[in-house]
């Protein structure tokens, strides 16, 4: 990609800084400028004015052992966001399609009584399980959260609650999964899932250790039950998975209804042990991140893996969230949904599928708990050259990676200058909280991903790294003062 984007560093994660990623920094912008490197320019740089960053970019010698060409660059201010631990979810695809009407749970819950188990119930749930009766572990409460997480899935398929007022599922909490088979509330034709697995209006989950997990997994089941009964939902597993992932991501709230559906999570603690960030960033990490076209070709299997959970639940959050696709992603989920869904997505008058590969790439590569979609948009139109001996551009710090306009000439090196500053958060000190800007290099108080908190980024997007990998943003350029070198459009 042939632009020069900026970006600052801003990261949330230090116990003494009180930050939630991007959505506390404030917009203050900050003015670069580049000009061909000469004394005079440099010298007459206007004093660093406060909230503000001023920077200069400045031709230095070419080198023609470089092929001819342009790129362009791009700058950023780059507001950290922070990191979870990972899990497996159910299987995908080939779901067992006996049917198991509402009439018939009543024999089901003569049976587990008469065996000894426990049933719990709600308005759109009955709960069986093994588990012992222990206080605080949150398994009561399953019910009546299930209850509060229909009407968000209804909503979400333009549905009215009230018209399915009546529907129901019947779960089973398995501990010792002999108990269940005795029971009768296991049958033979449900595989030996690893996590959960779900049969139209009956799942299955194992207890988990974790009650948050617990309580994720049980939501994950039930957005199956929900999705293949009220929606005859058949479609491929990126969605199938990633749906069911999506809608069943949540935190408690203290006050009721406790449960409220966060597509992105603002933080660990309200996710806790899920780890599908953490996953990503692992993979990224690597270099075996995936791209779009790799989510969308993920086959079903029995147990379906950590990656693949993970990923799925960032293509759904990815179609849903971003800007620029959530319409062709909400057209598409009006239906059918069946085998055909990724076709017609992909079919769909506003999908372009260069435009969303290179977002799912960007989104991927910067992930994180609090990801704000709508300050996080990259514009990626072509640079123009740089025909004059100067240009600045404005950095706003609560936005992500920014297009500059500026093309610069492949083989050259240019200057960049920076000035001003940015509120990257505060500290809590005895007499109140202190603010912490930041100038152009950061502070050392906290790092994120490499960088001091605060510190301004300038790079390319690149196509093709050379270590490998999905395409991302090469950083060229950090910093009050960098030298900046373009090799490749």
């Amino acid at each position: 990609m042939n632009s020069l984007f900026f970006h600052y560093r801003k990261f949330p994660g230090a116990e003494i800084v009180k930050l939630r990623g991007p959505s506390l920094s404030r917009s203050e912008a900050a003015s670069l400028a580049a000009c061909p490197v000469c004394d005079s320019c440099r010298d007459s740089q206007e004093p660093s004015q406060p909230d503000r960053y001023t920077a200069s970019m400045m031709t230095r010698s070419a080198t023609p052992t470089l092929a001819s060409g342009a790129a362009t660059i791009w700058l950023a201010a780059w507001f950290g966001i922070q990191l979870p631990p990972a899990a497996a979810g159910e299987p995908a695809a080939a779901v067992h399609r006996t049917l198991f009407p509402t009439a018939a749970f009543e024999p089901l819950l003569a049976k587990a009584r008469r065996a000894g188990l426990r049933v719990l119930s709600g308005r759109h749930l009955v709960l069986v399980t093994d588990r012992p009766l222990r206080h605080g572990d949150g398994v009561a409460d399953l019910p009546g959260i299930f209850d509060e997480a229909f009407p968000v899935w209804c909503r979400h398929y333009g549905l009215d609650p009230a018209d399915r007022a009546d529907w129901l599922a019947l779960g089973c909490l398995v501990v010792d999964r002999d108990r269940f088979r005795v029971a009768g509330l296991l049958p033979d034709q449900v595989p030996d899932f690893t996590n959960g697995y779900c049969a139209l209006h009956r799942f299955w989950l194992a207890d988990q250790s974790n009650p948050d997990y617990r309580r994720h997994l049980l939501l994950h089941e039930g957005v199956h039950a929900f999705t293949t009964t009220l929606l005859r939902l058949d479609t491929p597993t990126w969605y199938t998975e990633g749906i069911a992932e999506w809608l069943a991501t949540h935190r408690l709230a203290a006050n009721s209804p406790s449960f409220q559906h966060t597509p992105i999570p603002a933080s660990p603690a309200d996710v806790e042990q899920l780890g599908r960030i953490e996953i990503l960033a692992r993979l990224r990490a690597s270099g075996e991140a995936p791209g779009l076209g790799d989510v969308f070709q993920l086959q079903p299997t029995l147990h379906g893996t950590i990656t693949s959970y993970a990923s799925a639940w960032a293509a759904v959050a990815f179609l849903a969230g971003h800007p620029r696709h959530a319409a062709a992603f909400a057209d598409t989920e009006k239906g059918p949904l069946d085998d055909r869904f990724t076709a017609r997505l992909t079919a769909h008058p506003d999908w372009n599928p260069v435009t969303a590969q290179r977002d799912f790439a960007a989104f991927i590569a910067d992930l994180d708990y609090g990801y704000p979609f709508d300050r996080m948009v990259i514009d990626w139109s072509a640079g123009r050259p740089l025909t004059s001996p100067g240009a600045t551009f404005a950095v706003e710090a609560g936005r992500g990676w920014q297009n500059t306009g500026w093309q610069l000439k492949i083989g050259h090196r240019y200057q960049l200058r920076a000035e001003g500053r940015c509120l990257v958060g505060c500290l809590a000190g005895p007499a109140g909280s202190i603010e912490l800007q930041s100038e152009a290099d950061g502070i050392s108080i906290d790092w994120y991903r490499g960088h001091p908190l605060g510190c301004l980024l300038a790079a390319q997007w690149d196509e093709t790294p050379a270590s490998g990998g999905i395409p991302r943003f090469t950083v060229h350029g950090a910093g009050s003062l960098a030298v900046l070198q373009v090799s490749q459009a």
